[in-house]
């Protein structure tokens, strides 16, 4: 028998928003990264997102262990772009006191049952 070695395609798509996901599913890069650098494993990661494939998640992990610079920077950007975004909803849309307002909200509602 003959061992047939193929290159296999890293299942990372880069979207039109500029969010790396993996395979065909919503799951981010940042997540899987962010999983494994929490020392979750592989099968662990799988476990929590299971539209995730076993080998997509080693590929994924083998492709950030040979890149690791580029995807680090790549997730710092993302990091930057989130904070940026937050704060311009926070400037919009004031959050002190959201929980108290939404407690008030469901309480009112529930009276009006």
């Amino acid at each position: 028998m003959e061992l047939m070695v193929e290159a296999q395609v890293i299942p990372i798509t880069l979207r039109g928003d500029g969010v790396a996901r993996i395979g065909k599913t919503r799951v981010t890069l940042q997540t899987v990264i962010a999983a494994f650098r929490r020392g979750e494993t592989p099968e662990t990661i799988v476990d929590h997102y299971p539209a995730l494939t076993l080998a997509e998640v080693y590929l994924v992990i083998g492709y950030y262990l040979e890149h690791r610079a580029e995807v680090d920077a790549y997730m710092q950007e993302q990091e930057a772009w989130a904070a940026r975004v937050q704060q311009e909803v926070e400037a919009r849309f004031d959050p002190t006191g959201i929980r108290a307002r939404l407690i008030a909200r469901m309480e009112q509602k529930n009276q009006r049952k």
